[in-house]
């Protein structure tokens, strides 16, 4: 018997969708190249930033504060833990701004105001003395907000993609999608299998998105995760350091994470755009000690401490982006039983629950309590 609908990838938005898909009841297929939760995609990496006052709009806010919520429901039907409130500091030197999103900290602290965000505004003093970690230079300002935290990305899916099993759904992995095809009353999706049809399809395929529905507008680019070793651990444990987004000057940023107790090594990366628009499966995966070195000269030397050159490892993630960073979400025009859900350009995680919820709401339902309209590409010009 044919789904009712069927979820092509099943990374943080697949596995998302699946779960909520299949908990309402709908026979519900979800298909991955791979076997999720991997490491070919943008979902993993061990922990991702989760912050509530979302600098990049306001459209994101309800998203953040629903996906909270879900994380802890599904914490307490699995026993496991997703997702630890550790704290988020976003901090900016006299005059930095991040490179892509011009006033990034001043519209994180006016959302945490309007949508009354438990925060704190600290100066530069009282940034040093409560995170002695960072070396500062004076005169930099601060907006922490003790409900952000890191979501632990290959736990979250395991999580979804276990309890939307148990609800029914069905699982085709290590399975390419060849062609996803309009198809009398339905839509086709053909793989390297077999093809299968529905009403609906749900395409949450992250950097294949583009490749499989032809979207010149969406492009991919190689990004770098490394971890460091740090001399005292307890001094970056959750509870004492939190996960944060440093803005140092007009190219230069980063972003990091406590030490997550069981792991080893303090990450922390940067977003880069300077590379050629990526393709997945051509990507050079390994990470060069040159590269680590590098960005270590660039990014931690006299502005952390305690964290040696050593590398303890270093992975690689895709970034699917679209023209204006913001995600896309929207029924194609060309045939609205088609779903594209892509272009989450690096800041997609912390919304992934609510997005999942949101499109099982659209699709069996026909609107989702959270609006997703702000979010259709229309806002750009698409090329072809």
């Amino acid at each position: 018997m044919n789904p009712d609908v069927i979820v092509v990838g099943l990374g943080a938005m697949g596995s998302a969708a699946l779960y909520q898909l299949a908990k309402r009841g709908a026979a519900v297929h979800g298909i991955d190249r791979f076997s999720p939760p991997h490491e070919h995609g943008s979902s993993h990496g061990e922990t991702r930033i989760t912050r509530q006052a979302v600098g990049e709009g306001d459209a994101y806010v309800p998203l953040v504060l629903r996906s909270h919520e879900i994380w802890r429901e599904i914490e307490a039907e699995t026993g496991l833990a997703l997702f630890d409130a550790c704290g988020g500091l976003v901090f900016a030197g006299a005059g930095s701004q991040h490179p892509r999103k011009r006033r990034f900290l001043e519209d994180t602290m006016a959302l945490a105001r309007q949508h009354a965000i438990p925060h704190e505004v600290l100066g530069a003093s009282e940034l040093a003395y409560r995170f002695a970690q960072f070396i500062l230079k004076g005169g930099e300002r601060a907006y922490y907000e003790p409900g952000a935290g890191m979501l632990f990305p290959e736990r979250c899916i395991f999580a979804q993609l276990d309890l939307a099993r148990r609800n029914g759904a069905a699982m085709l992995l290590d399975e390419p999608v060849l062609a996803i095809e309009p198809e009398g009353g339905g839509v086709r999706v053909r793989t390297a299998r077999a093809g299968y049809a529905a009403p609906s399809v749900i395409v949450t395929a992250g950097a294949w998105n583009a490749g499989l529905l032809g979207r010149g507008d969406l492009t991919i680019r190689r990004q770098v995760l490394t971890w460091f070793e740090a001399e005292s651990p307890d001094e970056y444990a959750p509870g004492r350091f939190p996960v944060f987004i440093a803005l140092h000057g007009a190219d230069d940023h980063c972003y990091g994470f406590p030490i997550p107790p069981g792991t080893a090594g303090f990450k922390i990366a940067t977003e880069t755009y300077d590379e050629a628009p990526a393709v997945p499966e051509e990507t050079r995966r390994e990470v060069e000690e040159a590269e680590s070195d590098a960005f270590y000269d660039r990014h931690v030397a006299g502005r952390l401490r305690g964290i040696a050159r050593r590398r303890v490892k270093a992975k690689t993630c895709l970034y699917t982006i679209s023209p204006d960073l913001g995600f896309v979400i929207e029924r194609l025009p060309r045939d609205p039983r088609i779903v594209l859900v892509s272009a989450c350009s690096g800041h997609g995680f912390k919304h992934s629950a609510a997005i999942g919820e949101g499109l099982a709401e659209l699709v069996l339902d026909g609107r989702p309590r959270v609006p997703l309209d702000a979010f259709g590409s229309g806002r750009f010009a698409r090329p072809g």
